[in-house]
């Protein structure tokens, strides 16, 4: 991590390719996002951190992301915690330019790499927030699935306000352990969805699934294995929080509705292409197929 701590702010220093207002427009899709906003482009998160939360205010100015703390500025220590988080966040240990040499080779993403340069995947450090959101997001659409996580936070997280704003984080594991079934279906949650996510609580409760053990592994399938003997957790799901929470660039979620959409538009098919036409078409992408992914989900929003 490239950075540097002051009394009132912290700088970090991310590498060349990075693209703060293509990382903005991603994180704008939806008006209905509860755990951060965007104001005169500055974003504005609420970090939990060694018990205590920390409202950032995050900007962009002359090659470097400005950090303010206004409500005032935490420890040194809480600083540099906030500092690690927001370079996970925007996952900027990945090293972008190795993707784009491949891309430049490749037919599909040659177009998408020269108009989003510097965009990174907008990562969930936290392994609960990326597991629940992947599990509130099956089989039901994106605006609806926001609205689910809207009422989850706001049920069950913790907020705090400042000026005519509230700001939220993503309910704990812990807190949601002790919930039952009942208490997620009062939100319009299905009875299976309500069981997987409090199933998942109770297993990071209990140290029996943690972020740290999923890294521990080194291997892809391994990983990916790991996840899938979750309950409620398919491929889908498996892939997408190795891409969103574990930073594996190979992981792959084949069977993504909004790929399949996009590699229609960007091929100009009259037709979604099949799991094997895009294995096929995957194939130079073979290390980078979660930035493939994400670039392809990025050209929907145009």
């Amino acid at each position: 991590m490239n950075w540097a701590d002051y009394p009132s702010h912290i700088e970090i220093y991310p590498p060349k390719e990075f693209n703060f207002k293509e990382c903005l427009v991603f994180l704008e899709r939806s008006d209905q996002e509860i755990l951060h906003q965007v104001k005169d482009e500055s974003l504005y998160k609420l970090i939990p951190v060694v018990e205590s939360l920390i409202l950032c205010k995050i900007g962009y100015r002359d090659q470097y992301i400005k950090v303010d703390f206004p409500i005032g500025a935490p420890s040194s220590e809480k600083r540099k915690e906030a500092a690690e988080y927001i370079w996970e966040w925007f996952d900027l240990d990945c090293k972008l330019g190795e993707f784009y040499q491949i891309a430049g080779k490749d037919n599909v993403l040659r177009g998408l790499v020269q108009d989003y340069y510097g965009l990174r995947i907008m990562c969930i450090p936290d392994l609960f927030e990326a597991l629940v959101w992947a599990i509130i997001g099956q089989q039901i659409n994106l605006t609806f699935a926001y609205t689910l996580k809207k009422r989850f936070v706001e049920q069950f997280g913790e907020s705090l306000r400042f000026e005519a704003d509230t700001f939220w984080v993503f309910p704990t594991f812990e807190k949601i352990a002790s919930l039952e079934v009942e208490d997620l279906k009062k939100l319009q949650f299905s009875t299976r969805k309500a069981e997987y996510v409090i199933h998942i609580a109770k297993a990071m409760t209990s140290g029996e699934l943690a972020k740290e053990l999923l890294l521990q592994q080194q291997d892809y399938q391994q990983i990916k294995a790991s996840l899938m003997a979750i309950r409620g957790v398919g491929a889908w799901t498996a892939d997408y929080v190795m891409m969103k929470c574990l930073h594996q660039t190979t992981a792959f979620p084949i069977a993504d509705v909004g790929l399949h959409h996009a590699l229609k538009n960007q091929l100009g098919l009259d037709r979604k292409p099949t799991i094997e036409e895009i294995m096929d078409i995957a194939v130079n992408w073979e290390g980078w197929q979660a930035y493939a992914t994400f670039y392809l989900w990025r050209s929907l929003y145009d």
